[in-house]
């Protein structure tokens, strides 16, 4: 029997991908000639399809992305002209389109999905002329093929920098992990490495005292993949292309026709909001850090480098209190098997542990199980390694659905991140920061995981507009501050203590620590991303639109080599082009919804959170997510709540 995620022989995998595509092209052809006009006989079956080639693909695209090589990257890049011009195909394919355009049907589900496909053959151009249709296959192909590139790039320059530290007084009051983490032998000699990998770079910037070592780190993060500057022209210019050959007048308006936000004013109005009442007392936060460190240091030109820096020191100054204190506590099985015992008493769903050969020793497996019957599986691989991109996601697999045969599918999905790994002398202990981004992604995984449509178009986070794709993620997150959920895991890796009232206190008081410089920083991300799309930018254009917004929102210069633009992979090697807005404007729904399930004394309020679980994660994208939320709490979200999360007036 075939291990699983075994894409062997790696060298045909394109070729055996091919053979598929051609079986489904025979079988669309099938379904586009027949004389069957009804939802079971035409969109039914085009969903076991989607099913058959997921399940097909995404092993290669991810073990691409976790175990990287070049084998895996010649066989992602060999895939993905067959991809595109697959997917080109099926978008162009007009007797289909009008076949399906004519279906009727009474059921909720079977209507939400003649819709969004209808919708999305319009949007990829199905009523074009011929030679407009040739050109965005040709415009699909090439944007494949310039995201992978962009991800690449980034990936090979950040396994290729490494800074060597000898001096042991340059790592002094370090966390002790992360020195030992970061301990090598040259000539029989102790020195210390660090790169642009997100443990190994944010340890340095946030605990190491060089600050010209710093400065070097920041340099190099901030200069990656030059080469970049150049894809992103192309990238821009495709898109710009593609929103014009349907008919919209940029990318953005292009993007907003399957969001929540329905204008791009409303969305610039929404972000300029923010940054207004952010920036007052996020001038206040700089001031403060800009202080600290000149009097603690006699820093005279405070920088962007020396920000995290300080604001570990000035935490710990003010609230006796940093990362370090914490990190002992959460030891990343411990945290994981707290994680599910809160989702246990949130939603009464059990995690199950099971063995089965994965990609990587360190990846964990569990089958989830509810009213005690098998309900799914996800798969966390969660320790950073140098073949691994850097972040965290979720990566969803298969989908809860019913096929056209009858049968029930289960749902799958990957969490990945990439904490600091367990060595000979430690274990994988997590930053509190750290337990924050795997309950988001957590809640990603199970918005999927607990979709139960019978139609897998709408089923789990498929059909889910982009813009409050974020919102169980953020949900769910804010749980991971909360005393009765962090008492659920936090001991002492080595001693077995629970984590002090004192530490919970301090994580509570430092929630919010300069909140304002952080809602400015993503409020200049969304901007410069959003605005980016309203018309063409290529070259030395795409600086000066940044600068021009960090007039605004950027309270430190950056210095002239910095190049943020070359790294950001959300909207150009991912799904957030124009839409990076979107955690923001979801975190609205989730901060609502948290106050909303939340009892200050037990954590949760279980049957607000079951309901949480009916009305919205199981109905993934059958409904817009305005009717669910309405429908769950009989009102809209309340803005203020936002306000109310971050304890800063923001409206």
């Amino acid at each position: 029997m075939k291990k699983p995620f075994d894409i062997t022989p790696i060298a045909t995998f394109s070729n055996r991908l091919a053979t598929l595509l051609d079986t489904q092209r025979e079988t669309i052809d099938t379904i586009t000639k027949s004389q069957k006009d009804d939802y079971a006989t035409i969109l039914k079956p085009m969903q076991d399809l989607e099913e058959a080639l997921e399940l097909f693909f995404t092993p290669l695209s991810h073990l691409n992305s976790v175990m990287n090589s070049e084998e895996t990257q010649i066989a992602y890049e060999a895939c993905l002209p067959l991809l595109s011009k697959f997917s080109s195909e099926l978008a162009q394919n007009e007797t289909l389109f009008y076949k399906i355009k004519q279906i009727q049907s009474d059921d909720p589900q079977e209507k939400r999905v003649i819709e969004h496909t209808v919708r999305d053959f319009i949007l990829s151009g199905i009523t074009l002329p011929n030679k407009e249709k040739k050109r965005l296959e040709e415009i699909s192909l090439s944007l494949s093929e310039l995201s992978n590139t962009f991800s690449q790039n980034l990936l090979n320059a950040t396994k290729a920098y490494k800074l060597t530290i000898e001096d042991p007084n340059d790592v002094k009051g370090m966390p002790d992990a992360d020195i030992q983490t970061s301990k090598i032998e040259i000539d029989g000699k102790t020195h210390y490495r660090f790169t642009l990998q997100t443990p190994s770079y944010l340890a340095y910037m946030t605990y190491g005292p060089n600050r010209n070592y710093r400065k070097t780190l920041s340099k190099a993060y901030s200069t990656r993949a030059p080469q970049n500057a150049e894809v992103i022209d192309k990238i821009l210019k495709l898109k710009e292309e593609k929103a014009k050959l349907i008919g919209f007048e940029n990318y953005a308006q292009y993007a907003l026709e399957s969001r929540d936000a329905s204008t791009q004013d409303e969305v610039l109005a929404f972000l300029y909001t923010l940054a207004d009442s952010a920036l007052p007392q996020a001038k206040k936060e700089l001031e403060t850090l800009k202080k600290y460190a000149k009097e603690s240091d006699g820093i005279e030109d405070f920088a962007g480098y020396d920000i995290s820096y300080y604001e570990e020191k000035l935490k710990k100054a003010k609230f006796d209190f940093d990362d370090t204190m914490t990190k002992p506590y959460f030891e990343q099985s411990r945290v994981l098997q707290g994680l599910f015992d809160v989702l246990f008493e949130l939603f009464e769903v059990k995690f199950e542990p099971i063995q089965m050969e994965t990609w990587h020793s360190c990846v964990k497996v569990f089958d989830i199980v509810e009213n005690g019957e098998f309900a799914g599986r996800i798969y966390f691989d969660l320790e950073a390694r140098p073949e691994k991109q850097g972040g965290a996601w979720m990566h969803n697999w298969e989908t809860h659905f019913v096929d056209s045969a009858g049968m029930c599918h289960f749902p799958s999905a990957f969490v990945v991140c990439n904490f600091s790994p367990s060595t000979l002398t430690l274990p994988s202990l997590l930053r509190h920061d750290d337990v924050v981004t795997l309950f988001h992604e957590m809640g990603h995984a199970i918005h999927h995981l607990f979709g139960r449509c019978r139609e897998r178009a709408i089923s789990g986070i498929n059909g889910v507009a982009w813009d409050v794709v974020e919102f169980p993620s953020q949900f769910l997150e804010n749980f991971a501050y909360e005393e009765s959920i962090l008492r659920q895991f936090g001991f002492h890796y080595d001693n077995g203590e629970p984590l002090p009232q004192t530490l919970i206190q301090k994580i509570k008081e430092t929630k919010n620590f300069n909140a304002a410089l952080g809602i400015l920083r993503q409020v200049e991300f969304s901007l410069f991303d959003f605005m980016l799309h309203q018309k063409l930018h290529q070259a030395d254009e795409v600086q000066m639109l940044l600068d021009s917004i960090r007039e605004k929102t950027a309270l430190l210069k950056p210095p002239a080599y910095n190049k943020f633009q070359h790294g950001f992979s959300h909207i150009f090697a991912g799904g957030y082009a124009a839409g990076y807005y979107s955690y923001k404007w979801a975190e609205v729904l989730s901060a609502d919804a948290f106050f909303a399930c939340l009892d200050p004394h037990k954590g949760f309020d279980k049957t607000k959170a079951k309901e949480y679980k009916t009305f919205i994660l199981s109905k993934g994208g059958s409904e817009e997510m305005k009717h669910l939320y309405y429908v769950w709490l009989g009102r809209e979200p309340q803005v203020e709540s936002l306000a109310k999360l971050y304890e800063i007036d923001l409206l």
